[in-house]
C-alpha cells in the first residue's frame, strides 16, 4: 500500500520536505547568532557605559579606526568649540522621531588638533535646504564629556553620502572628511556630547543607546526549528491518511465488486 510513494506527487512532496528541513535548521541558528549578538552587544554597551571617563586622546588619534570594544566608552575634550566650522548632519531624527538635523562642532583642543563634537539633535527649518537656526555653543575653554563613537560609513548606517548638499550640511559623520573641509589633523571617531548639558534642553542630546531589550530573536530561532520538528512529523501524518483512504477506497470497490458478482435469488423477476 505504499508504492504511491513513488508516485511523482509523491515524490516531489517528499524532495520539498527535504529540502525544507536544513533551510529551516539553517534560519534557527542565523536568529540564534543573532540573538548571541544583540546579547554580547548589550554586554559591551552597558560596560562601556559604565567606565570612568577618560581623555579622548587615550583612545583615539588623527587617522585612528575606533574599534567595537570602545564605542560607546566614555571620554573627555578640552578645548574650545570653532562655530564658524559649525556642520549640520542631514535626517536625523530626535526621541520624538521628528525628522531633522544633528549638530557637529569641532572642539579644538590644546595642542591644537581637533575632536568633532555632536552636539545633538535640532528641527528642520521649513525650507530643507536653508542652514537652520543653531543654539550657540559655549565661549571660551570648554570640558566636554560624552561617547566615542566611530566614524559613520554609508555601509554599517545605511545613509547614502549624498553629494552637492547645501553648504555647511552633511550626510554622514566622517572624521576624515572633516579634516578634509577643515584643513586641520582631526581625532578618528566622534563624541556625542552628554555633559554639560545645553541651556534650554536644545540641542536635545543624544539618550544612551538601548542596552536591555534583546528582541525577538530567541523565539524565532525557537520557531524554526518547531517547525523542522514539524516538517517529518506532518509528512507521516500525510502518508498515513493517504494510506487510510487508499484502502478505504480499496474495501469499498471489493464491495462494489462483490456485490455485482452475487447471482440474483430464483423467481425475483417472476
Amino acid at each position: 500500500m505504499y508504492r504511491f510513494l513513488l508516485s511523482r506527487q509523491w515524490v516531489i512532496l517528499t524532495l520539498v520536505a527535504l529540502v525544507l528541513i536544513p533551510v529551516m535548521i539553517e534560519l534557527g541558528f542565523w536568529q540564534f547568532h543573532r540573538h548571541e549578538r544583540r546579547v554580547a552587544q548589550n554586554a559591551l554597551i552597558a560596560d562601556n557605559l559604565a567606565a570612568k571617563p577618560v581623555p579622548v586622546e587615550e583612545l583615539t588619534s588623527p587617522g585612528h579606526t575606533v574599534p567595537r570594544a570602545d564605542y560607546w566608552r566614555h571620554v573627555t575634550a578640552t578645548g574650545t568649540f570653532d562655530t564658524a566650522h559649525e556642520v549640520v548632519v542631514r535626517r536625523r531624527v530626535s526621541t520624538s522621531e521628528r525628522v531633522g538635523f544633528h549638530v557637529l562642532t569641532p572642539l579644538v583642543l590644546a595642542d591644537g588638533k581637533v575632536v568633532m563634537v555632536n552636539r545633538g539633535w535640532i528641527p528642520a527649518a521649513d525650507d530643507q535646504r536653508a542652514y537652520p537656526e543653531v543654539p550657540p555653543a559655549p565661549k571660551g575653554e570648554v570640558t566636554v564629556t560624552g561617547r566615542l563613537m566611530a566614524d559613520e560609513t554609508t555601509g554599517a548606517s545605511g545613509i547614502k553620502d549624498l553629494k552637492g548638499l547645501p553648504d555647511r550640511q552633511v550626510m554622514l559623520i566622517d572624521s576624515r572628511q572633516q579634516a578634509a573641509l577643515l584643513g586641520r589633523s582631526v581625532v578618528g571617531g566622534y563624541i556625542e556630547q552628554t555633559a554639560p548639558a545645553p541651556a534650554g534642553d536644545i540641542p536635545e542630546q543624544i539618550p544612551d543607546p538601548d542596552h536591555d531589550s534583546i528582541g525577538a530573536h530567541m523565539a524565532y530561532a525557537i520557531q524554526w526549528w518547531l517547525f523542522t520538528a514539524g516538517v517529518p512529523v506532518g509528512w507521516v501524518i500525510l502518508v498515513r491518511r493517504e494510506k487510510r483512504d487508499r484502502e478505504a477506497a480499496a474495501r469499498t470497490a471489493d464491495e462494489a465488486d462483490e456485490a455485482e458478482g452475487t447471482p440474483e435469488p430464483a423467481g425475483a423477476n417472476a
